[in-house]
This record gives structure tokens, sequence and C-alpha cells, in this order.
């Protein structure tokens, strides 16, 4: 039997109460605002590197001058075979824009336009196109691993011959914009409620 004389109560209760707090601090942590780099509005090239892309690394995003695409305008432009790992790439114009053979690896396009861009061939890894509008996009033989859609519109995107990794199927399938043919060539099973 326990002898309460013998138990430090008010030290189990402090460690308690410190692990506690510890997990509170923890939740706040991770719902704690996402902020990214001011927008060098003094450098005259930002939006002209896009054009050059990164030429240092690929996997890792590495590279020797922060990639900032943001706010920039490239519709209709021809980005095929840029690397653009690590760029910054949200409220972007990429509508029409030639992406085929782009590297896009942990790219952060959220709130981005590539309405009718064309990534045939094209790399998607590890980068975050929520809330993006991708209606139309060609994702003809691309590989896509890692990359989140979440509240961005699919809508008549073409997806013949993907590459798309097993989680990703299950997070693109969830998005109610990705319909029809498209559904198909992603890999999402049938449903009943189909």
């Amino acid at each position: 039997m326990l002898d309460a004389r013998k138990l430090n109560l008010p030290a189990m209760l402090a460690s308690g109460m410190a692990a506690v707090a510890m997990n509170l601090l923890s939740v706040q942590m991770a719902h704690a605002e996402f902020r990214l780099p001011p927008i060098d509005i003094k450098d005259p090239d930002r939006c002209a590197r896009g054009y050059v892309g990164n030429t240092i690394g690929q996997a890792n995003a590495v590279s020797d001058k922060l990639l900032d695409m943001r706010k920039c305008s490239y519709k209709g432009a021809n980005l095929s075979a840029k690397v653009l790992a690590g760029a910054l790439m949200s409220e972007a114009d990429l509508s029409e824009t030639n992406l085929q053979e782009a590297v896009l690896t942990k790219a952060y396009a959220v709130n981005a336009n590539f309405e009718n861009a064309d990534m045939t061939n094209a790399v998607l890894d590890r980068s975050d196109f929520s809330k993006s509008n991708m209606k139309g996009v060609k994702f003809n033989n691309a590989v896509v691993t890692g990359a989140t859609f979440e509240g961005t519109d699919l809508t008549g995107t073409i997806w013949e011959e993907a590459l798309v990794g097993g989680e990703d199927v299950k997070r693109l399938c969830a998005n109610p914009t990705l319909v029809g043919e498209s559904r198909d060539q992603v890999g999402c099973r049938v449903s009943s409620n189909r």
C-alpha cells in the first residue's frame, strides 16, 4: 500500500503542471503563423531570376540567392527545364506558362495562378500549391511526390502517364474539383457516390 506521507505531492503536482504547459506550448507552436520574408521591392532583378531559376541545388532547394517570384507575372512565358527549387511563388501569375521539364522542389506556390500551364515531364516534389488556380494544367508524365494541393482548383487537369505518389493520390482524390477523366488518370478508386 502507498504511504501518502512518503509521496512528495507538491513535486508531483508541479511536474504534472509542467507537462501540461509543455503540451499546450507545443500545440501553440504547431499552429503558429507561417511567415515569409518580405518581398525585396528594391531588387530590380527579383522577377527576372525566374527565367534563370536556381543553378546550385535541386533536391534540397539550395541556392546562393532566394528565388522570390511572388506576385511576378510570367503569363505565357517559357520556363521549360528551369530549376525552381525553393522558389517563393505565392500570388505569381504563371498562367499559360511553359513549365515542361521544370523542377519545382520545395516551392511555395500558395495562391498562385497556373491556369492552362503545361507541366509535362515536370517534377513537383514537396511543393505547396494550396489555394492555387490550376484549371486546365497539363501534368502529362509529371512526377508528383509530397506535394500539397489543398483547396486548389484542379478542374480540367490532365494527368496522362503522371507518376503520382500513393499518399499524393489519396490527397488529390479528396479534392472535389478533380473529377471525371482527371480522377481516373490520377488513379482515384471508383466510389459508389460517383
